[in-house]
């Protein structure tokens, strides 16, 4: 692919990241922050980097997220399925190695009404 950028959307409790990579540097922005400025703990700065890690492209992809809802957990659980389905959308062969590490697959679990 060239580098049009690829959009993909990823959902977690009530969070929803609506996610665009592109061939770039390595910048990760959600809600047109810095990923160190908006999600301010490493471990969840940890599980967005996830899927760019697997797939080699650390400092290959910029990404840029729209996030909304939930609580930032959340919220980066979101980014993280949008950000793996949008690599996917780019590299069809990354779908099997996604699939077997878990960050294809939407987790169903929602909060249970009284």
């Amino acid at each position: 692919m060239n580098s049009e950028r690829i959009y993909a959307t990823g959902r977690r409790k009530s969070a929803i990241a609506r996610v665009w990579i592109k061939l770039g540097s390595g910048l990760i922005s959600a809600n047109k922050k810095s990923l160190m400025a908006y999600f301010n703990r490493d471990t969840l700065r940890m599980i967005i980097e996830q899927p760019l890690l697997l797939a080699g492209g650390l400092d290959k992809f910029d990404v840029e997220a729209k996030v909304h809802g939930g609580g930032k957990s959340a919220q980066a659980d979101a980014m993280k399925l949008g950000m793996a389905r949008a690599l996917v959308e780019y590299d069809p062969e990354l779908r099997s190695v996604m699939r077997k590490n878990g960050f294809l697959t939407r987790d169903p679990r929602e909060k249970e009404r009284k």
